[in-house]
C-alpha cells in the first residue's frame, strides 16, 4: 500500500485493551511510523476476557435465539458533544465469563507472544493471562496509550472529497463515577482496528416452551457467563447444556458440591468424552421441551423433575454495537453465515482499506493474534513486503472460504491445524508482514519453532479417552526447560493422531 502524503496514515484507533488489542498496540507502536495511537477499553483494566469478575449478577436478560443486534443494540447518542448525562443502564455485557476453576487450554508456549513467555505452563490458571496481558502493554510502553473506562459507543466512516481517502469518526463514552455521569465526546482518526474480542454477549438457542418457562421460573435458567463457583449449587439439581470446553469444565466442576448426579445435555459426544460418563455425571440427549410444570422433556422421551438450576453452556455471539450499519453502508457481522462481511484472509476488508480486525479466527489465541497486527501494522504504514491482492481475488477467497466451509460442516473463522490450514493462514500474514526495516523499525513476525509446534501437537490439557495414548516424556525438556518440577496431573502429553488439534478452542 504506497501512499502519498495526501493518504498517508497518521492516527489509529485500536478498540479493545485484551490480548489482542495488547499486541496490536506494541505492533503498531513499533513500526515508529505513526503519529498517533490509542487503545480505547471499556473496563477498568486492560486484560479483555481473562478479567476475572468476582461477583456476576446473579442473572442476565436470556432471549431464546437472541442475537446481539437484538440483544445488545446500539445506545442513542446525544444530539450535541461533548455533553455529559446520567449514567447508561442497559445492560451491555462487559463482564466477563471467567470462573475459579478455569485454566487456559492451549500450551503457554504457543499461546503466548513470542518475545514474552508466560510466567510458568503448559496451562496456567485464568489469572495468568490476565496480569500478562497487562503486563504486555507495560512491557513495551503502551501502556500510555490506553484509555480505561472508555466504550466506543459508534464507528461511522467520513465521507470525503478527496478520491481514496478514508476517515473513521468515533464516539465514546466514558462514566465518571465520582460525579454519577456519562461523559461523551467524538474524535477522528485515518485507521481503526477491531480489537473487542467475541465472548460477552451470550446465545440460548430457541427450544419449545422455553420462553415460557423463562416467565414461570424466573432465576431458574442462567447461561454459564455468570457462572463462578460450584458452591453456589450446593446440593441442588443442576443441568448442564452443552460439551464444549466450558460445559465440560463446569460439569466437571458442579459434582464436588451439587446434588449427584449431575445431569449434562449433550448433542454429540464431545472429543473427550468416553463411552460412559464419569462418576457423578449422567448424560442426557437434547432438550426438546420445556413444561409450564417445570419439567424437562428431552429427545429420547425422557423427562427430569424438580430441576433447581439449567445451566446453558452454549457459547457467544460476536457483537459489534458500535458500528454505524446507516452510515458505513452494510452489517459487519452476518448472523445467518456467523462470519465476518466482506472480510479477506479473517484480517482485512475488500470495502474499507483502513479498517482492520485481530482476534476473530479460532486459532492459536495470543500467538495468531501476533501475525494479524504485524501485518496489519505493516500494511498501514505502507511498509508490507507483499501486497493485498485486488478485489477479485479478495472476493473469490471469500467465496471459496464459505464453500469450503459449508462442505466440511464447519465454522467460516475455524482454521484447522492438522491439514496445515494453520501454518497456511500464518505464512500468508508472514508474506503481508515481511522483515523489519534495516534500522529496527517494526516487529518481525515470528518463526512457527519446533519446540511451538511439538507442544501444539503433543500437550493437551484433556486426554481423548480411547485415543490418546500417554507418551513419554522425550520432547518435553524443550517446552518446559530442564529441571522443571512441574504438576502433570492436570494435563497429558500425547501421541500425535491424524485429527484437529486445535478443535477444543
Amino acid at each position: 500500500m504506497i501512499m502519498g502524503d495526501e493518504n498517508r496514515i497518521k492516527s489509529v484507533a485500536i478498540i479493545g485493551a485484551g490480548a489482542a488489542g495488547a499486541i496490536t498496540a506494541a505492533a503498531f507502536a513499533a513500526e515508529k511510523y505513526f503519529d498517533r495511537i490509542q487503545v480505547f477499553e471499556r473496563r477498568e483494566s486492560a486484560g479483555g476476557t481473562w478479567i476475572y469478575d468476582e461477583s456476576p449478577p446473579s442473572s442476565l436478560p436470556l432471549q431464546p435465539g437472541g442475537l446481539p443486534p437484538d440483544v445488545d443494540p446500539p445506545l442513542s447518542i446525544p444530539n450535541e458533544l461533548p455533553r455529559i448525562t446520567s449514567p447508561n443502564r442497559q445492560e451491555r455485557w462487559h463482564q466477563t465469563p471467567i470462573y475459579r476453576s478455569l485454566t487456559t487450554n492451549v500450551p503457554s508456549i504457543a499461546m503466548s507472544f513470542s518475545d514474552l513467555p508466560f510466567a510458568y505452563g503448559p496451562f496456567v490458571p485464568h489469572n495468568i493471562p490476565k496480569q500478562y496481558v497487562e503486563s504486555y502493554f507495560a512491557h513495551h510502553e503502551t501502556d500510555s496509550l490506553l484509555s480505561l473506562n472508555t466504550t466506543v459507543e459508534d464507528l461511522s466512516t467520513i465521507k470525503t472529497s478527496e478520491k481514496g481517502k478514508e476517515r473513521w469518526k468515533l464516539t465514546f463514552r466514558k462514566h465518571d463515577s465520582v460525579r454519577g455521569v456519562d461523559v461523551w465526546w467524538q474524535d477522528e482518526f485515518d485507521a481503526v482496528v477491531l480489537a473487542n474480542g467475541h465472548y460477552g454477549v451470550p446465545f440460548i438457542p430457541e427450544v419449545k416452551g422455553l420462553a415460557e418457562y423463562l416467565e414461570l421460573f424466573p432465576g431458574r435458567v442462567v447461561h454459564s457467563k455468570i457462572y463462578r463457583t460450584p458452591l453456589l449449587y450446593k446440593d441442588k439439581r443442576v443441568l448442564t447444556i452443552g460439551n464444549s470446553a466450558s460445559g465440560h469444565d463446569l460439569t466437571n466442576d458442579l459434582v464436588l458440591e451439587a446434588s449427584l448426579p449431575v445431569y449434562q445435555s449433550r448433542r454429540s459426544a464431545s472429543r473427550w468424552d468416553g463411552d460412559e460418563p464419569p462418576p457423578g455425571i449422567e448424560w442426557k440427549p437434547i432438550i426438546e421441551e420445556f413444561l409450564p410444570s417445570g419439567r424437562v422433556i428431552f429427545e429420547d422421551g425422557t423427562f427430569l423433575d424438580d430441576i433447581d438450576t439449567i445451566i446453558y453452556c452454549t457459547g457467544y455471539k460476536a457483537s459489534f454495537p458500535f458500528w454505524n450499519v446507516k452510515n458505513n453502508g452494510r452489517e459487519i457481522w452476518d448472523y445467518g453465515k456467523n462470519k465476518l462481511v466482506k472480510s479477506y484472509i479473517h484480517t482485512f476488508f475488500h470495502d474499507f482499506k483502513t479498517l482492520g480486525i485481530v482476534g476473530v479466527p479460532r486459532v492459536l489465541t495470543f500467538r495468531s493474534f501476533e501475525y494479524q497486527a504485524i501485518a496489519l501494522a505493516r500494511l498501514f504504514s505502507g511498509r508490507e513486503a507483499k501486497g493485498l491482492p485486488g478485489l477479485e481475488v479478495q472476493e473469490q477467497w471469500e467465496r471459496d472460504r464459505e464453500e469450503r466451509v459449508k462442505r466440511e460442516r464447519r465454522k467460516f473463522h475455524d482454521i484447522e491445524w492438522e491439514t496445515g490450514e494453520t501454518l497456511g493462514w500464518l505464512g500468508e500474514l508472514y508474506e503481508i508482514a515481511g522483515l523489519s526495516l534495516l534500522t529496527g523499525e517494526g516487529r518481525v513476525p515470528p518463526v512457527l519453532g519446533e519446540e511451538v509446534r511439538w507442544a501444539i501437537e503433543h500437550l493437551r490439557k484433556y486426554p481423548e479417552p480411547g485415543k490418546d495414548r500417554v507418551n513419554s516424556s522425550e520432547g518435553l525438556s524443550r517446552v518446559l526447560g530442564d529441571g522443571k518440577d512441574e504438576d502433570v496431573a492436570e494435563w497429558v502429553l500425547v501421541e500425535r493422531k491424524k485429527k484437529d488439534l486445535l478443535a477444543f478452542i
